[in-house]
């Protein structure tokens, strides 16, 4: 009997994986596509915000990726995993930082009309990802950390959509950098969060 049970378990991790692996594969995908589409856009359009977006984006997908490696893998390699997630999204936020500088240099009023169609089409992509990943978010330590970078992408995307709105209004940097600056923070809180969760979880089995 409890063989069979062994077994049963078993079929249901891997059925649990497969069903983690096609949801990454979709949003990782989707990911990467709006990363280069934003980055671009971005620096056309000289919008801080619209760039850090797009790293953002670029810190997903990065993220997607090595979730996918680690799925049928131990909670050490999971965690493991999310401690690199963080260390990418705390580079992200470093990299906004220094384009938001960039821009309070050159003075260079953003194209918000981009800003604006950009990140619109970002938050639809982003909706779907959300919707896609809380099916999972309660799975494991790597699902939760790939649910809270989806999140962090909605906030981001419709701050974003304020700031085109915004700098149409003011002819202003300031909204896109005040912005690009918000999306630093957010997403400069989540890599620490990341990182503690991570590390409670070592502990708590007992692994560190």
């Amino acid at each position: 009997m409890s063989k069979e049970c062994c077994g049963c378990e078993s079929k249901n991790l891997d059925t649990l994986a497969k069903k983690q692996a096609k949801v990454l594969w979709i949003v990782l995908i989707i990911n990467s596509v709006f990363f280069v589409a934003e980055f671009i856009s971005g620096i056309l359009s000289k919008s801080v915000s619209l760039t850090g977006d797009s790293l953002d984006m670029l810190g997903d997908a990065l993220t997607y990726g090595i979730s996918l490696y680690v799925i049928n893998k131990s909670l050490l390699a999971k965690v493991k995993a999310s401690q690199f997630k963080a260390s990418v999204m705390m580079l992200t936020a470093l990299v906004v930082l220094g384009r938001a500088i960039l821009t309070l240099i050159n003075q260079k009023v953003p194209a918000h009309e981009v800003m604006g169609i950009m990140s619109a089409l970002a938050l639809v992509a982003n909706l779907v990802c959300l919707w896609l990943l809380s099916k999972h978010k309660n799975d494991d330590i790597n699902f939760s950390s790939v649910w809270l970078c989806s999140r962090n992408d909605i906030i981001t995307n419709t701050s974003v959509i304020a700031a085109s709105v915004l700098v149409f209004y003011t002819q202003s940097i300031w909204p896109d950098v005040h912005v690009g600056l918000g999306i630093t923070l957010l997403v400069g809180k989540s890599a620490v969060n990341v990182w503690i969760d991570s590390r409670n979880s070592l502990i708590q089995e007992s692994l560190i």
